[in-house]
């Protein structure tokens, strides 16, 4: 052939439908990635911040040293905010200030507030799945339509000019179906980051619910023993002044 047939000559013979649906793709790749680069390094970041935390809280000694990691590092993970909303949760219970939100209890007061901050890291870790989910079910079409309408130009191309043979037809329609390469090449990774991010972020809330439970026993314990101790006090001291009568 006189000149060579490719993706820059694809290009160069789009017009304004294809060159936008072109765009389009590329567009969808760029922030795919770019979601996908970010959200592995968060999520690896979050990984090892959790399990620094979590190893300081099972070696602490009391609640009150738990709440002085807690100012210390930070609440730079959902363990850690966690921890945070049930010590808030406790210390408000344990001064009366928790009024109508406790009415139930500790037990389900500290059950709600834990729903509650589960319910936000689940939002928060949920970012940026559904332009995944998007581009990997639509890039596909968008592909597809760009390669229908390369065709489309192609075959009225030949029309008029009155050449159908293999060598006229073969570089037009294989260059038009160059848009749904570009279609699954943008469909493919993103499909497969969505379903790894999702099976992530299913895991991770699942170790925080079981976090959760931990932390409303832990919480219950300690409200209990607190009570018990303010009851003592006064036994002992009618015991103490009964004696003496």
């Amino acid at each position: 052939m006189e000149h060579s047939l490719g993706f820059s000559h694809f290009i160069a013979q789009a017009d304004t439908v294809g060159k936008t649906v072109l765009v389009m793709l590329l567009l969808l790749s760029v922030t795919s990635w770019y979601l996908m680069i970010t959200k592995y390094i968060q999520n690896l970041m979050a990984r090892n911040r959790a399990r620094a935390f979590l190893s300081q809280f099972w070696n602490a000694e009391s609640l009150e040293e738990v709440a002085a990691i807690e100012k210390k590092i930070g609440t730079n993970n959902a363990y850690a905010r966690l921890a945070r909303e049930a010590c808030n949760a406790a210390q408000k219970n344990r001064h009366g200030k928790q009024k109508l939100a406790a009415a139930g209890g500790i037990n389900e007061y500290l059950t709600r507030v834990l729903r509650n901050a589960i319910d936000q890291e689940t939002a928060r870790s949920e970012h940026g799945l559904t332009l995944l989910a998007s581009a990997g079910s639509a890039a596909p079409y968008i592909g597809l339509f760009g390669t229908v309408w390369g065709i489309y130009h192609a075959l009225v191309s030949i029309g008029l000019s009155g050449q159908g043979t293999l060598d006229k037809v073969a570089g037009p329609v294989g260059e038009a179906l160059i848009m749904t390469a570009v279609g699954l090449a943008v469909a493919i990774p993103a499909v497969l980051a969505y379903n790894y991010f999702t099976r992530c972020n299913r895991l991770h809330l699942a170790k925080l619910e079981a976090f959760a439970h931990d932390l409303i026993t832990l919480m219950t314990v300690e409200s209990d023993e607190a009570e018990t101790h303010q009851e003592a006090a006064p036994r002992f001291l009618r015991a103490v002044a009964s004696a003496a009568h």
